[in-house]
Formats: C-alpha cells, sequence, structure tokens
C-alpha cells in the first residue's frame, strides 16, 4: 500500500514535521519486506532500519518512527515485537501528533504510551501521555524474555484502552478525556536503549 506522500529527511539535530498522512479507513499491513522505511514513516532521529523484514532499532532515547496515516477513532493495532536486551523495554505510542520526540532526557509523549518491561524489565504500563505519572496503569509480571517474539494487541472502543500480549489481557485504562482529534491520531514504534525488532503491522477500524 503506497501513500502519496512527501518523504521528509533530518536535518542537522532537528526535524521537519511530516506531511499529514490519509486516514485509515480499512485494514492496513506491513511486513516490512523491503530495504527502506519509505514515505509512510516519520523517523525523528532514532536510526531506524528495516533488516530481515523487520523493522529495527537500537538506542532511538525517545526518537519515535511515526507512521504517518491518521487512527481510526476505534482501532485495533496488531504487532509483532521482540527485545534482544536483558532491559526488555518494548514501547509503542498510539493516538499520537504524529511528530513529537525528546529533545532532553525527559519525554512527555503526545500519545498513550504502551510498555513492556519498562525500568529495566521490571514493570509494563500504559500511560496517558506521561509514562511516569501516577495515572498510570501498571503491573510487573510478566517480563519480557530476550529473543521471544510477542504479539501485542492494543484495542481502543470508546473512553477505553484495551492492550492484549499473546491474547492474554495485559492491561486496561479508561479516560474520561480521551485522547483523540487534532494532535492525537497516529501510532509509533518507540525504544531508549533496548536493541528492538518489530515486524507484521496490522491496524484495523473498529466498529462504532
Amino acid at each position: 500500500m503506497r501513500v502519496g506522500l512527501v518523504l521528509l529527511v533530518l536535518s542537522g539535530t532537528g526535524c521537519e514535521e511530516p506531511t499529514t498522512g490519509k486516514p485509515i479507513t480499512a485494514r492496513f499491513t506491513d511486513h516490512f519486506e523491503r530495504s527502506t522505511l519509505g514515505d509512510q514513516y516519520f523517523d525523528t532521529g532514532g536510526h531506524w532500519q528495516i533488516r530481515s523484514g523487520e523493522l529495527r532499532v537500537r538506542g532511538a532515547r525517545n526518537h519515535p518512527l511515526w507512521l504517518v496515516r491518521r487512527l481510526p477513532r476505534n482501532v485495533a493495532i496488531e504487532l509483532m515485537a521482540r527485545s534482544s536486551s536483558p532491559d526488555g523495554d518494548i514501547k509503542v505510542e498510539v493516538f499520537g501528533d504524529g511528530r513529537s520526540y525528546a529533545t532532553e532526557d525527559s519525554y512527555t509523549a503526545s500519545s498513550y504510551v504502551v510498555i513492556f518491561g519498562g525500568w529495566r524489565n521490571s514493570l509494563s504500563v500504559i500511560a496517558r501521555m506521561n509514562e511516569h505519572g501516577d495515572d498510570r496503569k501498571v503491573r510487573r509480571s510478566p517480563r519480557v524474555e530476550p529473543g521471544r517474539r510477542y504479539r501485542f494487541r492494543i484495542e481502543r472502543r470508546g473512553k477505553k484502552l484495551t492492550w492484549l500480549l499473546d491474547g492474554e489481557r495485559m492491561l486496561e485504562l479508561d479516560d474520561p478525556a480521551p485522547l483523540e482529534g487534532e494532535g492525537h491520531q497516529y501510532f509509533a514504534f518507540n525504544d531508549w536503549e533496548a536493541e528492538l525488532a518489530f515486524d507484521d503491522l496490522v491496524i484495523e477500524p473498529l466498529g462504532p
């Protein structure tokens, strides 16, 4: 699937803002069977690459790779992910602004942040913008097994965000003021220091 968008490049230490992408109105898939990211993604400086049919990254330090397609209001997002690091720390963002990235060590996202095995593989969370916030949803198990491939499924229906891991419910977040509309329409892969690989991205609109 191709989108007629301009491929944006990094300049110096900053990033040009991406062109607004078309909305996802039907099933979208990406299996990363190519050599370059292409024009459907905006790399904010994390040195994201495609190798051996996977999206790879290491040490992005909260410079996400944004998908330049707008998410439906109610949506299911599936992907495969693995960490080669004992620290785990698999991270994605949902309903962000499509361009934000860290400019210093601290980073407040524009999105919901889903983290499996963060904080040296000690916590998994769903957070509303601030992954260190008191309102985040947290659990301490399971922990990431280095080299194991995991299937993520993240759904939003109405005000509820649900995260399933290999078909089992991990966490839910009920948000009385859901992130939506301008500034909250995009999905991103993210990373701090871990060596991560992602594959088999599927995004599907859900009914109202």
